[in-house]
């Protein structure tokens, strides 16, 4: 009898606690759900990218040999890229070398493309990251304070400079901060140029703070309309209203209770607007001499390289991807009705 009780006691089919809880293996499902889609989703827009660089007007045989080059040093340069191959080939080939880490070689400078990405993505990485956090820090405040004082001059001045600043292109703003900052009667930040962090902390902030504003004014504007509407929506619920009849002061009703289930919203479009601008920072980058991922972009087009412009494209799909994915996972943290879905 106390060997069948041992045997009961120390058996893993019967002990219910070595199980996972029910809800840890439907998070685990639905997270395995969200990279299978997230693996399709690349293997989609991978293919559409291959497909419209390829149809890229010239030829990158001509482009490498040359100008002066013969027809037949031409032939000689596709066939040796291989640039005959029908395009399905093509892509698995070149898929092949993206999984294994070989994203091949450019054209025309000959620098490996993993290398030349290397270089350029933690300078617009830095840029979207910076202007995304000053956009935050602008943005949260106002929309807090004209959502619990609408109407009133804070409000309306805020709504009228965010306006202005969204409907103001990105270039005309940032001439208008070089003039301001750089040229005329100051000279107080560079107009062009980029020092890394890391050989000068103190001159890698003075080069990108004109490019990071550039880039902040319209984000914050639309960021602070957004949660400011949001807010105004959430103060008129009914636990908003049983928490102001206990007593509470507004700074705690704003900040506890009413900011968290209305920034939803604003994670979502700061999460997709970060995936953006890592490859969509061209004019700013063009404007300020900034060495990152969108002037590599523009290079690429211009000099015909295409794998340069492959690789540019398929990291920007993936950054887009992968961040919006994880905006989905963290609302499995922020909101529980999320988790009561899964």
């Amino acid at each position: 009898m106390t060997d069948v009780i041992d045997d009961v006691r120390v058996d893993p089919v019967a002990t219910p606690s070595r199980r996972p809880p029910r809800r840890r293996r439907q998070t685990l499902r639905y997270v395995r759900s969200r990279l299978s889609h997230l693996l399709l989703v690349l293997l989609a827009v991978t293919f559409l990218s291959f497909v419209t660089v390829d149809l890229l007007p010239g030829d990158a045989a001509v482009v490498v040999a040359g100008d002066n080059a013969t027809p037949e040093q031409v032939q000689a340069v596709r066939e040796e890229l291989n640039l005959d191959d029908p395009l399905l080939v093509r892509y698995v080939n070149w898929l092949g070398g993206v999984v294994t880490g070989d994203l091949g070689t450019s054209f025309r400078t000959g620098q490996p493309v993993a290398e030349a990405l290397a270089e350029r993505i933690p300078v617009s990485f830095q840029l979207a990251l910076v202007a995304q956090v000053l956009a935050l820090i602008v943005a949260v405040p106002l929309a807090v304070y004209s959502a619990y004082r609408p109407g009133r001059l804070v409000d309306r001045v805020s709504m009228t400079i965010g306006f202005g600043g969204a409907a103001m292109p990105q270039f005309v703003l940032g001439m208008v901060l070089i003039v301001l900052f750089a040229g005329g009667f100051s000279s107080i930040l560079p107009a062009t140029g980029y020092t890394s962090f890391f050989d000068d902390p103190l001159a890698n902030l003075r080069s990108i703070i004109l490019p990071c504003l550039t880039l902040m004014v319209a984000e914050a504007a639309v960021y602070r309309q957004l949660l400011r509407s949001d807010m105004i929506s959430t103060l008129q619920e009914d636990f908003i209203l049983m928490a102001r009849s206990k007593g509470l002061r507004p700074r705690a009703i704003l900040l506890r209770h009413a900011l968290r289930p209305s920034s939803f919203s604003l994670i979502t479009l700061s999460g997709v607007n970060l995936g953006r601008l890592i490859g969509g920072t061209v004019i700013v980058e063009t404007l300020f001499a900034i060495p990152g991922l969108g002037q590599l972009i523009v290079q690429a087009v211009f000099n015909r390289d295409y794998m340069i412009l492959q690789g540019a494209l398929l990291f920007v799909a993936v950054a887009y991807v992968v961040i919006n994915m994880l905006i989905d996972l963290l609302y499995l943290v922020l909101d529980p009705r999320v988790r009561r879905d899964v």
